[in-house]
């Protein structure tokens, strides 16, 4: 299988399974002598973590992350990161039934069509479990360009909307991001609803990049657009990328495009221009439905946990595309 390396100065591969002894990520390009503290990269695995809330699956996994190479004295070597996070809540079990019934919307047929094997624990490799490794990636990106602000928060969650978002919501755990307690109780309280149905719903994330330097991105293939669109869609539940005025441009003139840069998204001709980069992205509902998310342990919505692995894979492209542009400099 190949697709499982991102990245060009920095990578990371991830590997493992959902139900598999563990899954980790290998990284590398990791500038040597950046300040590394595993609190605050739990704290960003905690915000993913399952199990946390009512209202998503009731696994329950530490999610505690076990630095095995690249790290010196809190401190990174400049080689590669190893980085696992072990799986100790597995229930095999509860997935005998999608051995033979494949879930809509999910990569259990075309899994099973192109490999003729496939883990049908928990989705195997195309488990969203696969994202705490991103996560990891997230966290050691974001300590090569710490002064950029990446804000990714829901803006639709089913029948939920807040428009128009341009603070930032702190991310505490058990929390939507809509800003709000009063609503937050109230988006729990339906997505335990559709949990009980067996039902699901998905949204719309919505990020905001400040201090993005001037020249990410290449004007042909590597636009800097592009590969945050790959990077996004890469997520499993992620159908729909946008940035700027996106969609709506459809609509307009190109007068009315020009008037206001902000409809650009903080990228032109597919490198950053220094002002704030916009992006929209889509989520379909949770694939699992039915008798089959009352067996197994599902979320009734991905989003909530899935804010900050949008957020990872936004600065790993931005990391990304820093170290090459600072190749140039050389």
């Amino acid at each position: 299988m190949r697709g499982s390396i991102f990245g060009k100065m920095f990578s990371m591969t991830t590997f493992g399974e959902s139900h598999g002894p563990a899954l980790g990520v290998v990284l590398d390009g990791v500038p040597s002598g950046l300040d590394f503290n595993l609190e605050d990269l739990q704290a960003m695995l905690d915000k993913r973590a399952p199990g946390r809330s009512k209202g998503v699956t009731a696994r329950k996994e530490a999610d505690k992350a076990e630095i095995l190479s690249g790290v010196f004295e809190n401190k990174t070597l400049g080689t590669p990161i190893a980085v696992i996070i072990r799986n100790t809540n597995q229930r095999s079990k509860d997935y005998d039934k999608l051995k033979d019934n494949y879930r809509p919307g999910h990569a259990d047929r075309t899994y099973d069509l192109k490999y003729g094997i496939r883990d049908h624990r928990g989705g195997g490799r195309s488990s969203g479990r696969e994202t705490v490794a991103r996560v990891v990636a997230g966290y050691f990106a974001s300590l090569v360009l710490p002064k950029v602000k990446v804000n990714a928060f829901i803006s639709k969650l089913g029948p939920f909307e807040c428009e128009n978002i341009i603070k930032s919501f702190p991310q505490d755990l058990g929390t939507y991001n809509f800003g709000d307690p009063s609503k937050d109780q109230e988006i729990e309280k339906y997505l335990i609803d559709l949990k009980a149905k067996g039902d699901s719903v998905g949204g719309r994330i919505s990020v905001n990049i400040e201090n993005c330097p001037v020249g990410l991105g290449e004007p042909a293939f590597d636009k800097l657009k592009a590969d945050l669109a790959k990077a996004v869609l890469s997520i499993g539940a992620c159908v729909a990328f946008s940035f700027g005025a996106g969609v709506k441009m459809a609509d307009m003139s190109g007068q009315e495009v020009s008037v206001d840069s902000a409809n650009f998204g903080g990228i032109e001709g597919g490198i950053s221009n220094g002002e704030m980069i916009n992006l929209d992205l889509t989520f379909k509902p949770t694939s699992t439905v039915g008798a089959n998310a009352k067996e197994g342990r599902h979320d009734p919505c991905i989003l909530p946990r899935a804010v900050v692995v949008v957020e990872s894979m936004v600065r790993v492209v931005l990391a990304d595309h820093f170290l090459r542009q600072k190749a140039y400099e050389v």
